[in-house]
This record gives structure tokens, sequence and C-alpha cells, in this order.
């Protein structure tokens, strides 16, 4: 396998997953190269959801409406089949209604009494992959993971489980045929061919190729720079749509700003980034035994790779800054991806582990010299205190970055490193709350921007007349405290000093189909507690501290 190929399978984010879908293939025939690529079990047909009405009626809700705007209310939104069509204010806070200023209910309309709720655009995960072989994570798993948090659409970038596999998930959830977020497929570059690429003209066609089979888009992790120029050219060309995970194994030949300049659209996470921000280096310092394939190396040392970019503010910091915006570009950050790398023992121990992580998921997780994103062969203080540091860096970029009017988007990358899908979409809004993001600029993040990020802001993304009815209902209020979304809640203590739990979505509405979210949840709790008794694991322990098993025999 030549060197290009080999730094494709290396800096994927899906690493195992990954070289599935693009090792060679030579003695393989097309048949049973497509076998091996729908390794993930598919959504089941739709058995949930109301709907679509003729006529919806949410009555009385608070809004926040995803423009950046205020709450208002409280409203009354109307949907006719899978549109809104009106958003009515129709009185005061604290004062009875006036039925006289509300839109009227027809015969068979169908009405929903959401008096003291709030109702928020359907939100967007900018970086879900959509389960995988080696996680043990079957689509039906993730999507009501996500749904049951309210994520009506959803970018997989990469299409890792196999283009056709992925295209017809797609189809199947335009069609509402089944229980799943709408899906814009981006296709991992040259994935389903049997040779590496050589020359320019080569990506171009196998861009026509994957342009014609109906995919939204295409992520890199770099490639040779003539040859990812000439296919980011044809992507533009094409109208498609475009991403990149710089990874070290490129990143010195192409950085995130000479592929901005070619026309790529959004980066992901932060790789390439802090190497276009060099000002005394070209090449990251790297330890003289370093070597990117041993894991703990490539993460231990990119958690010592923000300080050594230009400082913040410094003029070429700056100058870096202002082009991209410059030019459009999207950040699409996944804090919450790394977030182990800076406090592995809170995301080992989420709460929600116990009851919504699969056994396979978590084994995944678990230490281990072969594993994607379990490198925690010997993780100390001093790793934690690096990367502590690098979120400081890399949050001030990336506030400032929206502070100046550039696009900063809401992605997850859910299904490595202890983030568990759905779940660690909202711990994201916290912490863009916490590099310095207003609980409104998040949920615009997470809803418009995102829309504007794929092209679809004339669909989705904010609750205006026009657009699709991708909604998510919330009995808390998510700008005075972004926990709320949860699935588990958020916790509470009442006048009379009683513990309960409070929050999580109530509803999931998307094309005007309302789905109960506690009971897509329910569901996913159901379909772990299946697999544990299956495996004969009621506990899932912590590295290294399940019970011995006794020895057999006298």
């Amino acid at each position: 396998m030549k060197r290009t190929w080999l730094a494709l399978l290396l800096a994927a984010a899906c690493l195992a997953t990954v070289a599935n879908a693009a090792e060679t293939k030579k003695d393989k025939k097309p048949e049973e190269t497509k076998a091996k690529e729908e390794t993930v079990l598919p959504a089941p047909p739709r058995a949930e959801g109301e709907g679509p009405f003729k006529r919806l009626i949410l009555r009385g809700a608070t809004l926040i409406d995803g423009t950046g705007a205020p709450p208002v209310g409280p409203v009354d939104i109307v949907i006719e089949k899978n549109r809104i069509v009106d958003v009515a204010i129709v009185g005061s806070p604290g004062v009875e209604i006036d039925a006289k200023k509300r839109p009227k209910a027809e015969a068979g309309d169908k009405e929903i009494d959401l008096h003291g709720l709030f109702v928020t655009p359907g939100l967007i995960d900018m970086h879900g992959h959509i389960g995988g072989k080696e996680q043990g994570t079957p689509a039906e798993y993730v999507f009501k993971l996500w749904m049951g948090h309210g994520i009506t659409t959803v970018r997989d970038p990469g299409s890792l489980n196999g283009a056709d596999w992925t295209l017809d998930q797609k189809a199947k959830s335009a069609k509402n045929e089944i229980t799943a977020p709408r899906i814009k497929a981006y296709v991992v570059f040259g994935q389903g061919r049997e040779a590496p690429f050589t020359r320019p003209e080569e990506g171009r066609k196998w861009v026509d190729e994957i342009a014609a089979k109906g995919a939204d888009g295409v992520k890199f992790f770099g490639y040779r720079p003539d040859i990812m120029q000439a296919a980011i050219d044809e992507i533009k060309k094409k109208g498609l749509r475009s991403a990149c995970h710089h990874a070290q194994m490129d990143v010195s030949r192409v950085n995130v700003l000479t592929s901005a300049r070619w026309g790529l659209t959004s980066m992901e996470h932060w790789y390439g980034l802090p190497e276009a921000l060099f000002a005394d280096r070209t090449i990251q310092d790297y330890p003289v035994d370093y070597n990117y394939a041993n894991e703990a190396d490539r993460f231990g040392e990119a958690g010592r790779l923000w300080k050594q970019a230009a400082p913040p503010y410094s003029p070429h910091w700056n100058e870096v800054m202002n082009e991209l915006i410059a030019l459009d570009f999207t950040i699409d950050p996944t804090f919450t991806i790394y977030e182990a790398s800076r406090d592995l023992e809170r995301a080992r121990r989420a709460e929600w582990h116990d009851e919504y992580t699969l056994p396979s998921l978590w084994d995944f997780y678990a230490p281990n010299r072969q594993n994607h994103g379990a490198y925690w062969y010997y993780w100390t203080t001093e790793n934690e205190v690096d990367w502590k540091n690098n979120y400081r860096l890399w949050m001030t970029f990336v506030n400032e970055y929206k502070n100046r009017g550039g696009r900063v988007t809401v992605g997850s990358d859910s299904g490595f490193i202890y983030k568990l899908y759905g779940f660690d979409y909202i711990r994201e809004f916290e912490l863009l709350r916490e590099a310095g993001f207003h609980p409104l600029e998040v949920i615009r993040a997470a809803t418009l921007k995102g829309a504007e990020a794929l092209g679809m802001d004339k669909e989705i993304g904010t609750v205006e007349p026009g657009k699709l009815a991708d909604l998510v209902v919330l009995e808390e209020n998510p700008i005075e405290n972004l926990a709320v979304f949860y699935g588990t809640g958020v916790v509470k203590v009442t006048a009379k000093n009683e513990v309960i739990r409070t929050g999580g979505v109530k509803y999931t509405i998307k094309d005007g189909i309302v789905y109960d979210a506690r009971k897509l949840l329910a569901d996913v709790r159901r379909m772990v507690k299946e697999a544990k008794e299956k495996a004969n694991r009621p506990v899932l322990y912590q590295p290294g501290l399940a019970p011995k098993a006794k020895p057999s025999g006298p």
C-alpha cells in the first residue's frame, strides 16, 4: 500500500472503519466489496412518530427562533404537513391569552398545548458518524439517540459504512420511512477505489462519480496537493461541499489556509489551523521518537500544538483569521471529542454510560493499542494539563472567529473516546459556552449556522414561515441552562428539599412528524439492557477493575 493511502488510513478520525472502507481490494469482486462495506445494521422501518398532519398548531410556547433573537412568547406555531406557515405572538407572559388573537383551529386540526414549554429549531450535528462495525452500534441505536436529543439533521463526514449504505439511509430518512434525522452524506476521498490516486484527473473523475451517486460532499484527511486541489475544484463545479480533517501525515503540505484558498468549505476539529498560524516554524515540534501510528504519541503531542502557534491577537494570528472569514470558511470545532484528553475521568464516568452505552461500544473505548481513540496507555496529569492549556488557546480563536463574523457550527464526532451519540452533542453546547459563546449564540451555531454550512438555510435552521417543520420542544429554559437538553435531564432540589430530575427533550419534530423523545430514549435503554443480558454483563466495569475470572479445574 502506497504512502498516500497509508496516510489516509492512519489519519482517519475513524481509523479502523476507514481502513475497512478504503483498503485495497484488488482480489475481491464488486459484490464482495459491497458486502464488506455494509457492516452496520441499517435502521428498521419507522414505527414511531405521529403525523405529518394536514394542520398542526403548537400552542403557547416560548420561542427561541435560532437567529440569535431573544426568547419570545407565548407564540402559536402553525404547521401544514411538513412546513411552518405561521408564527404568531398571541399574548404576554403572565397574562391570560385572548383567544381572539390566536390562529383558529379548523375541523381535523391537531393541537398541542405547549404553555410553559420552550421551542427551538431542530438541531444540526455537523459531525455525526452513523455508528461503526468495530463499535457494534446499529443505525437504530444511533438515530434514536440523536432524535431523542432533538437532532433532526446530521452530516455524516465520510460515509464510512460505505457510500451506498449511507445514501440508502439518507433516502429512507428523506421519505420518513425510518426514524432518523435527515442525512447529508459526505464521502471520504477515494472511498471505493482499488488503488490510490496518482494524477489530478483521477481525483476529478472520482468526484464526478460520487456526485452522480447523490453524495452531498467530500471528506478529506489530506492528500498530495495537486490531486487534492483538483478534487476540490471539481467539487465546487459539481455544486457539492467539502470538509477536511487536516491530518498530521499531510498537514505540512496542506494546512487549513491552503485548502480554504482552494475552496474547501469547512474544517473539522482543529488540525491544520495551528499549522496555518505558525510564525517561527513550519513543522510541529515532534519528539525524536514520535510515531504517528502510536496513538499515545499522536494525541499526547496534539495537546502541545496550540502553544507553538502565533499568540492570540498577534499580527499573523489576525491575518489568518481575517482571511478565513473573508473566504466564508466554516469551523466545526468538535471540542467535545477531545475532552477526555483534558479530563479522562469525567468522560469515562459520564452518568449516561450506565444505561445508554452498549457493551460493545464500552469495550471499543477501553485502553487498547489497536482501537482508534483508545490511547490511554498511561495518561498522566501532565497530559491533561497540556490539553487544558491547549483548549484555552483553541477556544480563544474559535470565540473570536465567531465575534468577527466567522461561521462556527456544532459537531460531536461521537462513537469514540468515551463520547456517546446525542449526549455529547449537547456537551458541545456547554463547551462552546465555556469558550465564550452566549447561550443564544450556541443555539444559533447548532441551528442556523449549521444550515448555512450545509447550504440549507432556506429550508431549515430557524423557526419561521416557509421553512421545514423541524423543531425541538423542552420543558425547561435552555438559555438559563443548556444542560436541560441532556436526555438524562438535570438535577434540581425542590422547596421541600426533594431531589428531582427535570429537563430533557419532550418532543422532537422532524418534517412535521411529532416524536416522543423520551420514548425514543427508552428504546435505546431497552437495546442496551438486552445487549447486557445477552453478554451476561449487567455492569460495565471501569478499565482494569473487572473481577478476575476464577481459575477453572480443581
